[in-house]
């Protein structure tokens, strides 16, 4: 009985993970707090939805990555889709231009941070 349900366990798994398409990621780039010149806040890219699991976040700051932003670790929902966060602290400025950029299937894209003023 044991080996039996062994066995249905992973049919399961084999067919969940087939079943699991190319997806591509859902970003979100917010701030900790509402975004304002010359206070220290957080930059955070929220990476979600994408499947398969490689991909590449950075955060930038007017096109230069950001040094020391620090990412957790790579999660994924019962649906095999996949979640990542990356953020890292900085102090917004007039007229600069703070975004994520988001490689996933070798396909690059920018997301910019709106600030709340």
């Amino acid at each position: 009985m044991k080996t039996f349900v062994g066995v249905v366990l992973v049919a399961l798994l084999c067919i969940s993970m087939s079943t699991a398409k190319d997806h591509p990621p859902i970003v979100k780039v917010y701030s900790r707090e509402p975004g304002m010149f010359g206070k220290p806040n957080t930059l955070i890219c929220h990476v979600s939805g994408f499947h398969p699991p490689q991909i590449t976040i950075e955060l930038l700051k007017d096109g230069r990555v950001i040094p020391e932003a620090e990412q957790t670790d790579l999660a994924f929902e019962e649906t095999w889709f996949y979640h990542l966060t990356k953020h890292v602290a900085f102090t917004p400025s007039k007229g600069v231009e703070y975004s994520c950029r988001v490689t996933h299937m070798e396909k690059p894209q920018r997301f910019t941070w709106e600030p709340d003023m």
